[in-house]
C-alpha cells in the first residue's frame, strides 16, 4: 500500500521528503535527518517540482559532478531503475512545470532524443548530452 502511495505521489510531479532521502542515498549520503530533509523542502518556494529540485541540488552539490547530479534527479522518477522514463510523464513534467518547454522544444526533444518504440525515454543518454554537449558515441 506504501508502494502505491509513493508511485502516486511520484506521478504529481512533486517530489517528496521520501524521494529527496532516496535521492541522497543514491548519492551516498544515507541516514539523513528527518530534521535535514524538511529543511531543504522549507527552502523551495513551493511545492517542489523537477526544475526545483535541479535547482535545489546544484546549489547543494556544487563540486559533484553535474552529469551524476541530474542522473540522481532523473532516478526519482524511476523506482525500478530501468534507466528510462515513459515518453508521456516527461512530457507532461516538461509541458506543465516552471520554465514550461513549447511545442517546438518538445519537438526538438523528441528530434534528439527519440523514445523506443515501447515509449521510453533514455534519460541517462540526456544526461550526458546536456553536460557533454554532443550525443554519446555507441
Amino acid at each position: 500500500e506504501r508502494e502505491r502511495e509513493r508511485k502516486r505521489e511520484r506521478e504529481d510531479g512533486i517530489i517528496s521528503k521520501d524521494d529527496l532521502r532516496d535521492v541522497l542515498a543514491s548519492m551516498g549520503q544515507l541516514n539523513v535527518k528527518n530534521e535535514e530533509l524538511e529543511a531543504m523542502i522549507k527552502e523551495a518556494s513551493g511545492p517542489i517540482n523537477f526544475t526545483v529540485f535541479l535547482t535545489m541540488f546544484g546549489e547543494k552539490l556544487k563540486g559533484a559532478d553535474p552529469e551524476d547530479v541530474i542522473l540522481s534527479a532523473f532516478k526519482v522518477l524511476d523506482p525500478e531503475a530501468t534507466g528510462t522514463i515513459k515518453k508521456e510523464f516527461l512530457q507532461e513534467l516538461l509541458t506543465t512545470q516552471c520554465d514550461r518547454f513549447s511545442a517546438e522544444e518538445i519537438k526538438n526533444m523528441w528530434a534528439a532524443f527519440p523514445p523506443d518504440v515501447a515509449g521510453n525515454v533514455d534519460y541517462k543518454n540526456i544526461c550526458y548530452v546536456i553536460t557533454h554537449g554532443e550525443e554519446k558515441e555507441e
